[in-house]
């Protein structure tokens, strides 16, 4: 993170322009801040681009073992190792579909943090929003502080699209349809990879949260009409690009996506000039085509609000 880096070549340029100097960094980003190298995602054992050995959809071993899915060794900063703690207890009782309650996160990362509670939840659940497409909700009139991950998309098996144990492929989805989007509602192959290629996610090369990413993008997201994937007419040899699918159109929205793809750079929907106008001509549209719904629904039932 941030993913849309100003000084990268793979910038979507003209479209982001870059945060204020006088911006408070996130929680997640802020955390970032106090690991040396830096916070990557990795597995036990190997770095975040080394293929694993683990079949399709297995848990990668650094659960199994009860290691952070972030590499806690070398973070300076205490309360960014309890948040990936915390980050990691959230995943398995996700999966598990178990409750998640104040008490029991306050468990993982011992009672001498209790203090530090909300900040290291805050970042907790900054980071399994923006790497598996997961948010955080408190449950309202809760009176022992528990919480539900609620899907951004509606993924089968909670977001690990295949059957059996593994992580939630929310985030990459999102992340790909944000690309799409930013790039004018089509985005071309190659675009896509040397995107995804800054997150360390390569084609071809197995990855320790989303498996094989090529078959993941082009097909299964595809066949489950989140992704369109077709040839681009006329070339030769032939080239591929990417669409939203019908199912990404009814379960997101432009604005949704943008939200998230500004979360992730650490900035504010608006310094995506262009595409923010896009957004919130987009969620007036759908806001227009609601209310003629419901007009229809009331006028069938003879039902009448005044």
């Amino acid at each position: 993170f941030p993913i849309f880096h100003p000084n990268s070549e793979c910038e979507l340029k003209g479209h982001a322009s870059p945060a204020s100097p006088h911006r408070t960094p996130s929680n997640a980003q802020a955390g970032l801040s106090g690991c040396t190298p830096g916070l990557t995602l990795t597995s036990s054992s190997g770095g975040p681009s080394s293929p694993s050995s683990a079949p399709q959809g297995s848990p990668p071993s650094s659960l199994a073992a009860g290691d952070s899915l972030v590499t806690r060794s070398v973070c300076k900063d205490p309360q960014m190792r309890k948040a990936s703690m915390v980050m990691d207890f959230l995943l398995e009782r996700y999966t598990k579909k178990e409750p998640i309650t104040q008490n029991a996160m306050l468990k993982v990362i011992s009672r001498k943090y209790e203090q530090h509670f909300p900040e290291i939840l805050s970042r907790a659940s900054e980071l399994v929003e923006l790497v598996f497409g997961l948010e955080l909700k408190e449950e309202v009139d809760s009176t022992i502080h528990s919480y539900d991950l609620v899907s951004k998309l509606n993924l089968p098996n909670n977001g690990r699209v295949w059957d059996g144990r593994g992580l939630p492929k929310t985030g990459l989805l999102m992340t790909v349809l944000g690309v799409i989007f930013v790039k004018g509602n089509c985005a071309a192959e190659e675009d896509i990879w040397k995107f995804l290629n800054m997150m360390r996610v390569y084609a071809g090369r197995k990855h320790f949260i989303y498996g094989e990413p090529r078959k993941l993008i082009t097909k299964d997201f595809v066949t489950m009409k989140y992704l369109e994937y077709r040839q681009v007419a006329n070339s030769d040899p032939p080239c591929y690009e990417f669409l939203w699918g019908p199912r990404a159109h009814v379960e997101t929205s432009k604005m949704k996506v943008l939200e998230f793809l500004a979360k992730v750079n650490d900035t504010v929907p608006g310094a995506f000039s262009s595409q923010y106008e896009e957004a919130l001509r987009d969620e007036e549209e759908r806001r227009a085509g609601l209310r003629v719904a419901m007009f229809i629904v009331l006028q069938n039932t003879n039902v009448w609000i005044i």
